[in-house]
């Protein structure tokens, strides 16, 4: 059971403003001892009462004080002499044989009288001391009762001060055990929060290496798609000199063709007039009509050749100028291979560019732009002095039709 308050006490939390058992308990110890030095002062009117409210209860051991004890031996004194004075007032009373006592009697009685008055004198004293003695026995063993019950009291307060001073230690102690398991708390918070936070920059750190390998990947994509714009833009071009300088062996293969046709034709020209003006020298004489015919026949011939000679010239020009528009021009991207522009250009007697618009629109103004474009970087268009000057008049203004789906 004590056991267990004192647990309730201990797990109880201390009040700041409780007091000790210290000065209580002093206060006590005094108050014993002032009702102990009163106890021990006999009053002549009462006797001492124990008081039940009192923490300390004495036992009266004997009522009878010095005082009384010597009022009984002075009232036991006075009775003797009571008992006396009848006898000395039945002597006085009797008779006496003779008038006058004698000398002798007189001084027999005289010292009898201060006998019996030293023998109650000494009676007296004799009980007064034993009166006395008694009351200092008395008075010793209540001092000795009182001293056994300040000493049990103090033992008690001992003990109960001991008991205080073992709760404040059990206590004090609870206290620390409170204290070290908050300290063991907190740091076990503090080791916690540092494992969040370790955890957490963990978690930073990983996220940050991830973003940064990703920023790696995408530089590595965006790297490895610019190489393979750059190769596949290396390739188009390639494939596009591959083209043009195709373009221009089959258009040097068809100018040399042109050209040896030409020769051929002259030849066969030549031939024809050697073989005609021999026709016309064997036949001059008598077939001057058919001479006449042939002459005509010939002419028309020429005509001809020259018209189809002019037609050629001016396909291959435009074709040329087709070639190397062509190649200049840059298609923007996404641009729909149903997009058409009409464009017309007007050139210098040299095959310079003198103004280039747009004469049928596609709706869309950057493929405007770059027809435009590819026409003026194309330009000068040379091979435009290497016609006869009637077929130069012709192809000074020339229109060309744009569309991406010819060129793709």
């Amino acid at each position: 059971m004590g056991k267990d308050k004192a647990q309730t006490v201990t797990d109880a939390p201390r009040d700041p403003q409780d007091v000790g058992y210290t000065l209580p308990i002093i206060l006590a110890v005094a108050v014993h001892l002032a009702i102990i030095i009163f106890s021990l002062i006999n009053w002549p009117t009462s006797s001492a009462e124990p008081d039940s409210s009192s923490i300390v209860q004495a036992t009266l051991v004997s009522t009878e004080t010095f005082t009384d004890q010597a009022q009984q031996v002075t009232e036991q004194q006075a009775a003797m002499n009571n008992n006396a004075e009848p006898v000395e007032e039945a002597q006085t009373s009797e008779p006496e044989p003779e008038a006058e006592p004698e000398p002798d009697n007189q001084a027999q009685q005289q010292q009898a009288a201060e006998e019996a008055a030293r023998q109650a004198a000494q009676a007296e004293a004799e009980a007064l001391a034993e009166a006395q003695a008694a009351a200092e026995a008395d008075a010793q063993r209540r001092a000795e009762e009182a001293e056994r019950q300040a000493q049990e009291q103090a033992a008690q307060a001992q003990a109960r001060e001991a008991e205080a001073e073992a709760q404040r230690q059990r206590e004090a102690e609870a206290q620390r055990a409170r204290e070290q398991a908050e300290a063991q708390a907190q740091r076990e918070a503090e080791a916690q929060r540092a494992r969040e936070q370790a955890e957490a920059d963990a978690r930073r750190e990983a996220e940050a290496k991830a973003q940064r390998e990703r920023e790696a990947e995408e530089q590595r994509q965006r790297e490895a798609e610019a190489e393979a714009a750059r190769q596949r833009e290396a390739e188009a071009k390639a494939r596009e000199e591959a083209a043009a300088e195709a373009r221009r062996e089959a258009e040097a293969e068809a100018q040399r063709e042109r050209e040896a046709a030409a020769q051929r034709e002259r030849e066969a020209e030549a031939e024809r007039q050697r073989e005609a003006e021999a026709e016309r020298q064997r036949k001059a004489a008598a077939e001057a009509a058919e001479a006449a015919m042939q002459r005509q026949l010939a002419g028309e011939a020429e005509a001809a050749a020259n018209a189809q000679q002019a037609q050629q010239a001016a396909n291959s020009f435009i074709n040329i100028v087709r070639r190397a528009v062509e190649q200049a021009w840059l298609i923007p991207p996404g641009a729909s291979d149903s997009l058409s522009a009409t464009l017309q250009i007007r050139l210098g007697p040299s095959g310079e560019l003198l103004a280039a618009s747009i004469a049928t629109s596609s709706g869309d103004s950057a493929f405007d732009r770059s027809a435009i474009q590819a026409v003026e970087q194309a330009a000068p268009f040379g091979e435009l002095r290497d016609l006869p000057a009637d077929q130069q008049r012709n192809l000074r203004q020339i229109n060309l039709r744009f569309t991406p789906g010819d060129v793709r």
